[in-house]
Formats: C-alpha cells, sequence, structure tokens
C-alpha cells in the first residue's frame, strides 16, 4: 500500500476505473457520442476552474469563449474546407484575443459586478450570431460542419473520436496541474482566500486573474472547436447562457479547484439528464433535485467532500517537513537617513478623515510603538504606508524612495512587510506553506515559467527558506500541520514567519499581541528585540502598554487621524494629550501604564 503514500489514493483510483470503463459497459454509439460529450465539457471546465476556482473570480464569459471557438471551427470548416491543424489553433486564438479585449476593462471590477460586466460580453455576442445572418446562418445556424480532418481524413464517429477527445482532455489535465501544482498555486490559493494579504506578500493579483482569465479562455476555445465538430452542425446555441450556467454547476459540483473534480462534475451533469430520461416530463425536476441535493450535501465540490471524509475517517501522519535553508544575505541597507517617512498623509472615507496630516518618521533598526484610542486611524495609516489604500494627500517614502504611488505588491520589493490585527493566513494550508507562499512576489511565478520547468524549484526552495523562519519563531513543530487548526498564539508567530519571508527592512506590526497570555506576549517581545537586532526595522500597533512600552524605544500617539504627541515611551506616558485621548480628561491625574491598557483597549 506503499502507493497510497505517494499521493495516489483509493478514491481516485476507483473513479479513474469507473470512469474509464464506463463506455465498455455501455458502448452503443449513443452512449459513445454523450461519453465523447463528457470529455468536451471536462475541457470547458478545466478551464474555468482557472478563472473562477484558482483565481477565485466569478466569471461568467466561459460560455461565450466556448462559442466563439465552435463559431471559429464551424465556419472555418464549412466554408474553406480547413482541417483541425489550422482550425484549433485559431478556435484558441480567436477567444485569447477577446479575452485580451475585454479583460482590462472588466478585470478590476469586484465580485456582482465584475460578474454582470463578463455577462454582458455574453450576450453581444449572442446578438452578433443571431444578427449576422450572411456569415453565420442566424438563428437557424449552419448544418454540415465536417468532423475532426488530419491531411484529408475525417475521424470517424465513436470510438476514434471518443479517444481522440479523452486524450485532448488528460492533456488538458496535465498542464492544468502542472500549473497549480507549485509556488503559483499557492499563489493562487493565497489570493483567492484573502486578497489583500495577497497583496501584503508581494502577489500581484490583478496578474494572476488576467493571467486565468486568458487560460480560460484558451481551454474554452479547444473545448469549443471539439463541439462543433462532434455534433457538425454550428448554431447560436452554442453561445447561450445555459452553457454557462452548465460549467459553473460542473465546477461547484465536482470541486472548483480539483481537477478531478472538473471531471467527475462534468460525467454527472452530462449523464444525469440521460439517466432520468425515463420520468419523461418530469425528468428536468429530477434533476434540479438532485444537483441541489449535492451542492446541499457537498459544499465544497464532491472531491473536496471526499478528501475531507478520507481525511477525518483514515488519518494519515502529516509529511516529514524539508531541511531549513538560510535565507540569502540580506539586503544593504547601510544608507543614512530614515527608513520611512510620511508627510502630511490624508485619507478620508466619506465625510470621515480618518487621517489627517499624519507625519512621521522611523529611523533604521528602531522599535517605533503607534498608540491611539480605537477609530483613531492606527491601522488606516498602516494601510496607507502598504498602498492597500490610496492616500488622498501627501508622500511616502522608503529608504529615501517615493512610494507614493508604488502599487501594494511591489512594497514587498521594496522591503516593507505587515501583520494584520485579524491574522489572515490560509486555514487549509500548512503552515509550511503559508510561509513559502510569500516567496512567489520574491521569486516570480508565472504560467510561462511554470510550464517551462518540469521541476518546481522554486516551490522547493521556497519551503526551504519557510522552514528555517518557522524555526527562528519556534514553530517548526507545526510546519506541516494546517493552520485553521493551531492555536491563536502559534498563527500569530506562523503569520510573522510568513512577513519575514519577505526579507523585509521595515516590518509592520498590528496588535501582535492580542489574544496572547503573558508568558507569550514577553516571549514575542524578545523575539522582536532579536528582529531588531538583526536590523529590522518595527512598527507596532498596540493597545497593550505593558508589552508596547518596554518593547518601544520611540512611540507616537493618534487622535481622530493626527499625531498628537511623538517621544520616548515615558515622554508619551505623561503627555497631556495622550492623557486626554486615552482617559477623556484633560485634568486627569497621570495615568500607570497598565491604567493606559485598560483605558485604550475599551
Amino acid at each position: 500500500m506503499n502507493f497510497l503514500k505517494r499521493g495516489i489514493n483509493l478514491p481516485l483510483l476507483v473513479g479513474l476505473v469507473l470512469i474509464g470503463g464506463w463506455p465498455m459497459v455501455f458502448g452503443s454509439s449513443y452512449d459513445l457520442r454523450v461519453f465523447t460529450l463528457a470529455g468536451i465539457y471536462a475541457i470547458l471546465t478545466l478551464g474555468y476552474q482557472f478563472i473562477f476556482g484558482h483565481a477565485g473570480a466569478l466569471a461568467l464569459t466561459q460560455g461565450t469563449f466556448f462559442g466563439v471557438g465552435a463559431y471559429v471551427t464551424g465556419l472555418l470548416g464549412l466554408k474553406f474546407g480547413w482541417g483541425f491543424a489550422i482550425t484549433l489553433p485559431l478556435s484558441m486564438l480567436v477567444p485569447l484575443l477577446l479575452a485580451l479585449l475585454v479583460a482590462a476593462p472588466v478585470l478590476r471590477l469586484e465580485s456582482h459586478y465584475f460578474a454582470l460586466a463578463t455577462l454582458g460580453i455574453g450576450q453581444v455576442m449572442l446578438l452578433l450570431a443571431v444578427s449576422w445572418e450572411s456569415v453565420t446562418g442566424g438563428a437557424n445556424g449552419l448544418p454540415g460542419v465536417p468532423g475532426v480532418m488530419f491531411f484529408g481524413e475525417t475521424m470517424p464517429r465513436g470510438w476514434p473520436l471518443l479517444l481522440f477527445v479523452w486524450g485532448i482532455a488528460a492533456l488538458a489535465a496535465l498542464v492544468s496541474w502542472q500549473i497549480t501544482r507549485g509556488l503559483l498555486g499557492r499563489a493562487f490559493t493565497v489570493m483567492r482566500e484573502n486578497d489583500t494579504a495577497a497583496l501584503s506578500i508581494g502577489i500581484d493579483i490583478w496578474m494572476l486573474r488576467f493571467s486565468g482569465f486568458l487560460l480560460s479562455a484558451v481551454y474554452a476555445g479547444i473545448a469549443g472547436a471539439l463541439y462543433v465538430h462532434t455534433i457538425r452542425v454550428i448554431s447560436p446555441e452554442v453561445l447561450e447562457f445555459h452553457i454557462m450556467v452548465a460549467v459553473l454547476t460542473m465546477a461547484v459540483v465536482g470541486g472548483r479547484t480539483h481537477i478531478a473534480g472538473a471531471i467527475l462534475g462534468a460525467f454527472l451533469l452530462v449523464h444525469l439528464p440521460e439517466w432520468f430520461r425515463f420520468l419523461d416530463k418530469y425528468y428536468l425536476i429530477a434533476y434540479g433535485a438532485v444537483l441541489l441535493a449535492m451542492i446541499i450535501a457537498a459544499p465544497y465540490g464532491l472531491i473536496g467532500t471526499v478528501q475531507r471524509l478520507r481525511a477525518r475517517w483514515f488519518p494519515e501522519a502529516p509529511p516529514a517537513p524539508p531541511k531549513a535553508v538560510p535565507l540569502p544575505a540580506r539586503r544593504d541597507d547601510s544608507l543614512s537617513g530614515p527608513l520611512l517617512e510620511v508627510t502630511s498623509l490624508a485619507i478620508a472615507f466619506g465625510g470621515v478623515r480618518a487621517l489627517d496630516g499624519v507625519s512621521i518618521e522611523l529611523q533604521r533598526g528602531e522599535i517605533f510603538g503607534l498608540i491611539g484610542p480605537n477609530g483613531s486611524g492606527k491601522t488606516t495609516l498602516v494601510n496607507c504606508i502598504t498602498r492597500i489604500y490610496n492616500a488622498n494627500s501627501g508622500a511616502l517614502r522608503i529608504a529615501g524612495q517615493d512610494a507614493t504611488r508604488v502599487p501594494p505588491y511591489a512594497m514587498a520589493k521594496l522591503g516593507v512587510a505587515r501583520t494584520f490585527q485579524n491574522i489572515n493566513l490560509v486555514d487549509e494550508m500548512s503552515a509550511l506553506d503559508n510561509v513559502a507562499s510569500a516567496r512567489a512576489g520574491i521569486e516570480g511565478v508565472g504560467v510561462g515559467r511554470a510550464l517551462a520547468k518540469l521541476r518546481d524549484t522554486q516551490l522547493a526552495r521556497s519551503r526551504g527558506y519557510a522552514m528555517h523562519l518557522l524555526e527562528l519563531m519556534d514553530v517548526a513543530d507545526v510546519a506541516m500541520q494546517p493552520c485553521g487548526g493551531l492555536a491563536y498564539g502559534i498563527k500569530r508567530r506562523v503569520e510573522i514567519a510568513r512577513a519575514l519571508a519577505l526579507e523585509p527592512r521595515l516590518l509592520l506590526l498590528d496588535e501582535p499581541a492580542a489574544g496572547l497570555n503573558e508568558s507569550e506576549q514577553a516571549d514575542l517581545a524578545a523575539r522582536l528585540k532579536k528582529l531588531s537586532s538583526l536590523g529590522v526595522t518595527l512598527l507596532v500597533i498596540e493597545h497593550n502598554m505593558p508589552f508596547l512600552m518596554p518593547l518601544a524605544t520611540r512611540m507616537a500617539c493618534l487622535d481622530y487621524g493626527q499625531v498628537i504627541a511623538t517621544g520616548t515611551p515615558a515622554e508619551i506616558r505623561a503627555h497631556p494629550r495622550v492623557i486626554e485621548a486615552y482617559l477623556g480628561a484633560p485634568d486627569a491625574a497621570v495615568p500607570s501604564a497598565p491604567d493606559l491598557a485598560l483605558k485604550g483597549a475599551g
């Protein structure tokens, strides 16, 4: 049973045997045709997984790309007699060009706006196919599309076409696996789960979505070409919305990020209507009820559900962690002058000025504390420094370089890293891969690079670095465990290790001691002092004064979006305006540090 430990599991083998043996048992010409269509939809769904599953964007263009690919092959084969070797590349190219055309205006839209925009593109293409009768045949379409032709010979239907289609589906699945199995796949996962966290570790989320969108178009073009060769008719039906609904359902039912899920979802949804034909006019009701039941019973898709049940009923020991590899030598940071300069930074949300002319400087190697009542603008300031927010006015410089308009993902390359007030780790990824994913921006991931190398050295190298950082934070023993099951304090250390994977010179920590007990706080403070001694400049937002005041070398206090005091911890503790901000009484007695901690957390 050693093969079970090498990534080949019994449910997968059983599924492959059942699907592979299906046409052997049900081998009529009609059954073979239906099974061929299942292979075509498997290719279509594999492509849709790139944008919907891996990139996490609800694009409604997959049916459009499918229809465009079908029209290109159908018209060229019917009107000019061109063979498959010419029409297939063109059926891939034209949807790709269409995706390039629409990507710029729609890919930066969010959630339902993106979905509606992509839906509108499909309706435009459908109207074009119906109206352009002289070329497309209008609503009636054009019959007589030739089958797959090579060197003037048409491939017979039945087994030859079935094996050909499923051979292409297998190749498409292999390409999908190669793209998503390495560091690029981990970057997709972080982006899908939390795009803000992805930006903070240097992942260009817009380029990833763009890549996923283009890949979905190419796969759809291949599926469209094969579809029109199989049914031998080209009509506007291939552009109608029911194709999009079908592929979306296949991805959800099978599992939106699993290759096996795309194949299983396509197989089931193509065959289910056939299995319910005996119900006559009620078969659609049964079909819909079964789909609804599957979605409710398996919200992670059938493959995802099987994996979870397998992990619960047949748990396996986690694999051995990789050998730790020290990070490369730190960048030369011997330049003089402040590391961080924030000048007159201001931002407003509606009528609320969250920051109002904030100016601070951080010197190299210092630990700078930032305090203030809730709502004073502390996290907003960090979001502006990391470029998650675009300030309305003001300037930002990192080591003397203007960073006021630098894209947020590029801040990591300038040596800026951060943690979050609410820990932003991917629960289902191991601690090791959560940290390794932060190397994606530094290593430089991309589809071309993933396809060019059969062995992903980037992921192996990044995991070695990640292991070193987990050891540095004393959490190496949980490296192979999913982060969702880790204790809060352990998660906080893993998140700091992920930030350190960027080799930062400036590390921004947003309430790192929140939720930690006293011993954990003391341990964290010691580790932060060690990082500072290694040359990392720290900006620490914290309400917990007993934790922060012995740690910080300088501090600033924000109130209503303005800096009201800057100085040493002792000066800040005794400053009248700080006392007023925390206690709400300008003539109150000077409180002790624990008093400040109590009032500031309110």
